[in-house]
C-alpha cells in the first residue's frame, strides 16, 4: 500500500452523469472489436468558467472518432491531436487550455468562457485489467452509486497517473495500489465530487473523487403514439426507459425500439416488474383513467420523486377525490411529487412538443430547478 497524505479539498459540481460514461463504454467496446487503439480525455480541473465541469470525459479512437465531450466544441479539435499523441506515445498527458487569454484566438474567441481547463489524456492499454475503461465498466453492472478516483498533477513534466480506482457496492476494485476508502465513502455520503491535494511517496498530486449517481430510470405507463417521442428523447438523454400497459397490440419493441424494457401487464404486474428508487421517474399516460389511477395508488407507496400525470387539472382532481374515497389521503410530500398537468409551460401542442415539455420538467425536478429561462439567472449556470 502506498503512503499518502491529504490536504485541502475543494467541492466541485454536485454529481456526474452515468449517461456519458455509458456511451463511452459502448464506443470503447466497438473500438476493441475493430482492433482500434483509444485514449480517454477527462476534464480534471476548471478555474473560472467552462462549458464542461470536472469529470466530463471524451473517448478518442486512433482513427479520430470522438464520443463524449470536454467542451462546447472549441477544444475538441486540438484535444483530438493531443489524444492521438498519447496513443502513439502510449503515455498519459495533462494539457492546460487557458480560454481566458484573448490572445489565444484559437480557443478564447470561440469559447468565450473566460476559464482555464485542465484535461488529462490517458492512453488505454487493453492488456491492463485495471485500465480506465475496464474500471469504468464496473459502474454499469447495477444501479448502485459509485465513485471514480483519478490522479493528476499540474506540475510541468510530472508523471500523470490517471484513473486508478472505482468504489462501488462497498468494494474497492483496485485496492492493491491505490486505496482511498475513507475519502470515497465520504464522497458517497455527501453525493458530491471532491478535488483534494495529496502526497504519495513524496510526490505531490491532485485527486478528483467523482460521484456517479445510478442511471435515471423512466417508467411510462402507456404505449400510445404520444409516448413514442418521449421514449426517443429520454433515450437521447441516456435514461433507461420502461414502457408498460395492458394492450398487447401497443406494447411492442417494434413500436418502442429505444426502450430498455417492455412490459405487457396490469398495474400491479407493471410495478412488480420494475425497480423503484429515488432515481426513478414515473409518467402516467395510458389514456385509461382506471389504469392510471391504480398505478398512482401503487407508486405513491414508493420513494419515486416524480409522478407525472397526462391530462387536464380536472383529471388530477378527480383522481385525488377517488383516492380520498379509498382512504388514501395525500401528504404534503405526496402532493409535491405529483405533477399534473404534466410538463413545463412552453406552449406545447403536438406530441413532440409535449415530449420536450415532459422531459424538460423531469430534468428540472431532478436538478431541483424551476425550469425558468437562464436569462433571469444572476449567478453561475453551474454551481
Amino acid at each position: 500500500m502506498l503512503k499518502h497524505r491529504f490536504d485541502e479539498q475543494l467541492l466541485v459540481n454536485k454529481k456526474s452523469s452515468m449517461t456519458e460514461i455509458a456511451k463511452i463504454i459502448a464506443a470503447y467496446d466497438r473500438a476493441m472489436s475493430e482492433g482500434k487503439k483509444t485514449a480517454l480525455a477527462t476534464v480534471v480541473k476548471v478555474e473560472g468558467s467552462s462549458y464542461r465541469q470536472p469529470g466530463a470525459r471524451m473517448l478518442v479512437t486512433e482513427d479520430g472518432i470522438l464520443t463524449g465531450a470536454i467542451s462546447g466544441g472549441c477544444l475538441e479539435g486540438d484535444a483530438l491531436r493531443k489524444a492521438l499523441l498519447a496513443i502513439n506515445q502510449k503515455q498519459n498527458k495533462l494539457i492546460t487550455y487557458d480560454t481566458s487569454d484573448e490572445s489565444v484566438l484559437e480557443f478564447s474567441v470561440q469559447l468565450g468562457c473566460n476559464g482555464i481547463v485542465h484535461i488529462l489524456f490517458e492512453y488505454i492499454d487493453a492488456d491492463n485489467p485495471h485500465n480506465p475503461l475496464d474500471l469504468l465498466k464496473k459502474i454499469e453492472e447495477d444501479r448502485n452509486e459509485s465513485v471514480i478516483v483519478t490522479l493528476f498533477s499540474l506540475e510541468r513534466n510530472a508523471r500523470q497517473t490517471g484513473t486508478v480506482n472505482i468504489f462501488k457496492d462497498n468494494k474497492i476494485f483496485n485496492d492493491d495500489i491505490y486505496s482511498f476508502e475513507k475519502e470515497m465513502r465520504n464522497v458517497l455520503q455527501n453525493k458530491s465530487n471532491q478535488i483534494q491535494n495529496i502526497q504519495i511517496q513524496n510526490l505531490e498530486q491532485s485527486a478528483i473523487f467523482q460521484y456517479i449517481a445510478p442511471p435515471v430510470s423512466l417508467i411510462i405507463a402507456g404505449a400510445g403514439n404520444d409516448v413514442q417521442p418521449i421514449v426517443k428523447m429520454a433515450d437521447l438523454m441516456g435514461w433507461a426507459v420502461t414502457v408498460g400497459e395492458g394492450r398487447v397490440t401497443h406494447v411492442t419493441q417494434k413500436r418502442f425500439p429505444e426502450a430498455k424494457k417492455i412490459v405487457i401487464a396490469n398495474p400491479e404486474e407493471l410495478i412488480q416488474n420494475v425497480i423503484i428508487d429515488d432515481r426513478t421517474y414515473f409518467v402516467l399516460m395510458t389514456h385509461n383513467y382506471k389504469y392510471d389511477l391504480e398505478v398512482l395508488k401503487l407508486v405513491l407507496k414508493s420513494s419515486c420523486p416524480y409522478i407525472g400525470i397526462l391530462g387536464p387539472k380536472t383529471k388530477l382532481n378527480r383522481m385525488i377525490d377517488d383516492l380520498n374515497k379509498d382512504g388514501i389521503i395525500l401528504t404534503d410530500e405526496d402532493q409535491k411529487r405529483i405533477y399534473g398537468p404534466i410538463g413545463l409551460d412552453i406552449g406545447a401542442e403536438t406530441s413532440e412538443e409535449i415530449a420536450l415539455s415532459v422531459i424538460s420538467e423531469i430534468k428540472a425536478v431532478m436538478e431541483k430547478r424551476q425550469g425558468t429561462s437562464l436569462r433571469y439567472k444572476n449567478d453561475k449556470i453551474h454551481g
